[in-house]
């Protein structure tokens, strides 16, 4: 324990050094500066020393010419001292010198702007090796290449795009891509989202986001953004994602992202219903969920979220949404949106309604939305604010929704939005100003208060609806009773490939997932016998083949021995099959359960309705392992057959703990064994707590 508490405390501490040298050195040099602000090193230089960096800066010029009055050399060995952090801007068959150069000088860490790397040709990735050997071999931190640099409230080591004015304690953003890291802000700074740090990772031969996400959680302080926003086009490193993701989450950052990328071009050729099922897609929103982060479909969307986060301060544990409007079509088209989402518009009480009509026209609607027409000003819209405070325990957020009727002048409504934005403790606010070309000027003034706004009130609907269904991180679950795992080791110990139907049944009965009596058959003359023994009517399954729906391997409902000779005879003349399988019929509604390892993701569970309909409908639910109660719930009650499932119209259902429990169960078997590679168990059947898996395939790599 007390070498795992110094490993952790080295750690922390490499954490802090590596992210004090990227986010706040004291000190860097700009390798390839010049006073032509066309290239990027002299746009990265201009950049950091016209935006009030207070550290030392240094220029590396081969020409010796001085650059902007600061100090400048022709070489990193004349530099006077070690600088904290170099930055990168020449040509990129010269970089790996300059990366040797700074080793010898004890530079940790750098920032590579170059570009003609990885993404140009294999000659460019053969150069991004020796790059990461040096870095490497030297312990530097190492950024890029083919990045756009950093900016932070310390510097703006940022060589290209938008450089807008950064506010602590506001969004971070980590992009693998810089153009759209100056896209996405381009359009949040038009509608007044503030920004912070903002991380472009490039070629991420080194640090990806996923590495910059764990500097900032272990960074994470009471001054650090509770908004951080992610765009990924490759996630190499999911269980580093997920365990600082969900770290963040806990300590009270939102991360909202993106991951682009994830379309497949042809269908997955998989030995089972769930891997055939699964894509790339479904692992990276399962591991989505389970970090706690929002996703986002969209530059648009991952804005409005973070401007629906900026004004809640965090996510909303509830979702009861007051519309306060002066037009009738936006607000009936927010709550259309709303209700779509899930979300509620709770009636206004008696007494609030009366108190509004106290201070609106007579024509105004008083319910939810509140219409206070056209001719509103801002002392109504102060009143209506002080009103609905009273309604603190029945709403969560409000929505103002302001138009431009040119009947007056609209800034001293905007005024009465900005104040109630700014109150202390009171409901949160989310501006809709549609006026956006004749009211820009005041538009302009509003955002001048460091405020943002939404110009369409269908966008917040969806965003909300992002924020208010945000997955909440649970647990996993540990120590299941009933659950032998040394009879599962001794039962798989050796195993390799599609396990026998016996194999299969010990494996499962130590996991505690039930299955119906089964005998396997090999002999004809000993079919009349173990028929008799299981009873009629029965099952009759082909063993052999992986799926035996698809070459017609399963007869039902077999009532009497001549019918289960018949039934023998066809399906021994099945390619590949060996035998039969013995079951009796089961009646009930099918589901389906399995797993299906994803790579570096880890083993996807799936539940969905089951049976031969399985990949045909669809209706699934995925999430990582190991779950946690909460987890397995949420799937089993998020497909659209649960209704189904709990029994309808006087038809029994299906026990909801004990497909849960099932569900933890399979869970836990591939934790402990990840050598499965894929389950099925389709159908799991049956009514009530008479559950069993009727058909089931385990398949070990």
């Amino acid at each position: 324990m007390q070498i795992n508490t110094q490993c952790c405390s080295k750690s922390q501490k490499s954490a802090k050094r590596t992210y004090q040298s990227l986010f706040t050195p004291q000190s860097i040099v700009v390798i390839g500066a010049s006073n032509d602000t066309s290239k990027p090193g002299g746009r990265v230089f201009k950049n950091i020393a016209e935006q009030g960096y207070a550290g030392s800066l240094w220029a590396i010029n081969l020409k010796g010419e001085s650059i902007r009055g600061l100090p400048t050399y022709k070489s990193i060995d004349q530099l006077p001292e070690t600088p904290e952090l170099a930055i990168i801007a020449i040509a990129s068959r010269f970089v790996a010198k300059a990366m040797e150069d700074l080793e010898r000088k004890g530079v940790k860490a750098t920032i590579i702007l170059s570009a003609g790397f990885g993404e140009k040709d294999e000659a460019g990735k053969q150069l991004e090796n020796e790059l990461l050997t040096i870095a490497d071999r030297s312990e530097m931190t190492l950024l890029g290449p083919n990045c756009v640099g950093i900016l932070t409230p310390s510097y703006g080591g940022k060589f290209a795009g938008i450089m807008p004015k950064l506010k602590t304690g506001t969004v971070d953003f980590i992009s693998a891509s810089g153009a759209t890291v100056d896209q996405t802000i381009e359009q949040a700074t038009a509608r007044g989202l503030s920004f912070c740090n903002i991380v472009t990772t490039g070629n991420s031969i080194q640090q990806g986001v996923e590495d910059i996400l764990a500097l900032m959680d272990h960074n994470y302080g009471p001054d650090s953004s509770p908004i951080l926003m992610l765009y990924m086009e490759s996630i190499k490193k999911p269980g580093k994602l997920l365990k600082h993701a969900r770290s963040l989450t806990k300590k009270g950052c939102t991360v909202v992202g993106i991951k682009s990328g994830v379309t497949e071009a042809g269908a997955r050729a998989a030995a089972s219903h769930t891997g055939a099922i699964a894509s790339n897609d479904t692992a990276v929103e399962a591991l989505f969920e389970k970090a706690g982060i929002i996703r986002a479909g969209s530059k648009s969307e991952l804005i409005d979220i973070a401007c629906v986060l900026s004004a809640t301060h965090g996510p909303l544990d509830d979702n009861r949404v007051c519309i306060i409007t002066d037009a009738g079509g936006p607000g009936v088209m927010l709550s259309d949106e709303l209700n779509r989402q899930g979300l509620e518009l709770p009636v206004l009480n008696n007494k609030t309604q009366s108190k509004l009509s106290a201070v609106l026209p007579p024509e105004s609607p008083l319910g939810n939305p509140i219409d206070c027409l056209p001719t509103r000003n801002g002392e109504q819209i102060k009143a209506i604010l002080n009103i609905l405070e009273k309604e603190k325990d029945n709403i969560d957020v409000i929505v103002i929704i302001t138009s431009n009727s040119m009947l007056r002048d609209n800034w001293d409504t905007y005024e009465s939005i900005i104040e109630g934005m700014d109150r202390p403790g009171a409901i949160p606010i989310i501006p809709v100003l549609s006026p956006t070309t004749t009211g820009v000027e005041l538009i302009n003034k509003f955002k001048s208060f460091g405020k943002f706004y939404f110009s369409d009130e269908v966008a917040i609907g969806r965003a909300l609806g992002k924020v208010a269904k945000r997955v909440r991180l649970s647990d996993s679950q540990l120590n299941i009773p009933n659950y032998d795992k040394q009879k599962i080791e001794a039962s798989i110990n050796s195993c390799l490939g599609a396990l026998d139907p016996e194999t299969t049944k010990e494996i499962l009965a130590g996991a505690g997932v039930k299955l119906p009596m089964q005998i396997e058959v090999f002999e004809q003359e000993e079919l009349k016998s173990f028929c008799e023994q299981v009873s009629y009517p029965l099952v009759m399954k082909v063993i052999g083949p992986l799926h035996k729906s698809d070459v017609g391997g399963v007869r039902v409902d077999l009532k009497n021995y001549a019918e289960a000779q018949s039934a023998w005879k066809e399906l021994l003349c099945i390619k590949d099959a060996k035998g039969v399988l013995l079951q009796p019929m089961i009646e009930g509604h099918e589901v389906i359960l399995g797993v299906s390892r994803e790579g570096a993701f880890g083993h996807l569970i799936m539940f969905g309705l089951g049976g031969i309909y399985t990949e045909v409908f669809k209706d699934v639910r995925f999430a990582l392992a190991p779950l946690s109660i909460k987890e397995s719930q949420l799937m089993v009650k998020a497909i659209k057959g649960y209704p189904m499932l709990k029994g309808i119209r006087g038809e029994r259902g299906m026990s909801i703990d004990l497909l849960t429990d099932f569900l933890l169960r399979l869970s836990q078997l591939v934790t402990d064994f990840p050598m499965i590679s894929e389950i099925d168990l389709n159908p799991v059947k049956g009514y009530g707590s008479d559950l069993y898996a009727i058909d089931a395939r385990i398949i070990v790599e």
